[in-house]
């Protein structure tokens, strides 16, 4: 009979895990790197860091540029500015300089100078042209004394706040009269092709100027008082430093004959040119807008070329006043 083999158990080696200790004297497991992990070398790492370093250095260097080219852009922006506004305060000091002492625009509210000036005509007056010789500019820029015709603005002697435009009629010493609302000067009818007489009621006072013994609702009561002293035999002496002034539309203008003289300081200047007519100015607008418009040639663009030929009269624009 054969013996039996017996063998003798083997034992199994431990199995060491990561949650394990190691065993003392033994060597350090190799550490399994997680999923996805990748491995880089320590001197990479910091190659990347200095990088990482330098570009941050660059974004900083170009922000400081950036807020250098910003600075100077606001700068030239502020400069800008200060042209716009020197090139404003140009304008504003050429435009007063223009009216205080060259031209001035005026419009004209009312028909007594028809037909030279009608009303919503728009005025330039020049301020040189009638200006005392006395002053600074007189020897750049050539004067004329007023002369008899001539058209003038002034500040009404009654109201200065308030400027009119009139025809000269009588020079300081000259003796004048009317009769049947013709003007005599010294003696002899003045020729006057630019007056016309309206229709209208008889008016001893307006016709027959200076009438001492008949008064008129429209006459100034200071200037009624004082009138009596330059009167004599049936004239009037126009005094040293004033004017007789009347409208061109005779019956329908309050002038000198109701208010008195115009004193030579009063005397804004002398109309020059018409730059500007409105229609209608002043008028009642219910005769001006109909109350269904009209069928116009054209279409729309007709509508606009009657509409606009309606609103001014363009023949009198640029027209020299005369």
């Amino acid at each position: 009979m054969s013996e039996p083999v017996i063998s003798e158990p083997v034992m199994n080696e431990p199995v060491t895990s990561d949650s394990a200790p190691p065993r003392p004297g033994s060597a350090l497991p190799a550490a399994v790197p997680p999923a996805g992990y990748e491995r880089t070398d320590p001197l990479v790492g910091v190659d990347q860091a200095v990088r990482h370093s330098e570009g941050l250095e660059g974004a900083a260097s170009e922000h400081s540029g950036l807020g250098h080219d910003r600075s100077e852009y606001d700068g030239l922006a502020h400069h800008g500015l200060l042209e716009s506004v020197q090139s404003l305060l140009t304008i504003v000091t050429v435009a007063v300089f223009v009216i205080t002492f060259i031209v001035q625009p005026f419009r004209i509210p009312s028909g007594s100078m028809e037909q030279t000036l009608l009303v919503g005509d728009f005025l330039l007056v020049n301020k040189q042209a009638l200006a005392p010789g006395g002053r600074l500019w007189s020897w750049l820029l050539p004067y004329e004394r007023v002369k008899r015709g001539d058209i003038i603005v002034f500040h009404y002697p009654v109201d200065p706040a308030i400027h009119l435009v009139k025809r000269v009629v009588g020079l300081p010493g000259d003796k004048l009269h009317l009769e049947r609302g013709l003007v005599f000067v010294n003696g002899e009818q003045l020729h006057e092709p630019y007056a016309i007489y309206g229709p209208s009621h008889p008016d001893v006072f307006r016709d027959s100027f200076p009438a001492t013994r008949d008064g008129d609702p429209g006459i100034e009561p200071q200037w009624w008082i004082e009138m009596h002293r330059y009167v004599q035999n049936g004239e009037l002496t126009v005094p040293a430093g004033r004017y007789f002034v009347m409208g061109d539309n005779r019956n329908d203008s309050q002038d000198s004959r109701y208010w008195g003289f115009v004193p030579r300081e009063s005397i804004v200047g002398q109309p020059w040119i018409i730059y500007f007519s409105l229609r209608h100015a002043g008028g009642d607008e219910r005769s001006v807008l109909p109350a269904e418009p009209e069928p116009q040639h054209g279409g729309q663009l007709g509508f606009v070329v009657n509409s606009l030929e309606d609103l001014a009269r363009w023949d009198r624009s640029f027209r020299v006043v005369r």
